[in-house]
């Protein structure tokens, strides 16, 4: 797995947005590169909807949200209308390259499992959440203040 300090790996993925090449994301600015295990499940709903909830903070921080899943396209999109709207594109990875580039395949080997990835301008890897949950305060405000906030 790609450890904080190392080189991001790049890739290119469909969106609800487009396609997005992740090397033009991070030539720009922060990424905050979030791995859910599946639309629509509880906890991944919660960790989208936290994304959404504080969408502007990261903007604010200079970071884009990347949130991505093995689920398709269409999949993606059902749920961000369930989900009220997103902010930020969902990105499709249903190969699973990225996931298998960032190392968080799940056990099934169909689906990643939770896991953020805080990436400086650059790709440079700033932050690692491994096994991500988005219920836990101590690993949320990690991420965040891997972006640059300040407690």
């Amino acid at each position: 797995m790609p450890e904080a300090g190392d080189q991001a790996p790049g890739f290119t993925l469909p969106t609800t947005d487009g396609e997005i090449k992740l090397s033009e994301l991070t030539a720009r600015g922060k990424v905050l590169l979030a791995f859910y295990y599946e639309d629509a499940t509880p906890l991944c709903s919660n960790e989208i909807s936290m994304l959404k909830d504080d969408y502007e903070v990261v903007r604010e921080l200079g970071a884009e949200v990347v949130a991505i899943s093995a689920d398709s396209i269409d999949s993606h999109r059902a749920f961000a209308e369930r989900l009220g709207g997103v902010p930020f594109a969902l990105t499709s990875d249903v190969k699973l390259d990225a996931a298998k580039a960032y190392d968080v395949v799940d056990d099934s080997g169909k689906r990643s499992r939770r896991a953020v990835f805080v990436l400086e301008q650059g790709g440079r890897i700033a932050h690692v959440e491994r096994w991500f949950q988005p219920g836990n305060p101590g690993q949320y405000e990690a991420v965040f203040r891997a972006l640059g906030l300040e407690a």
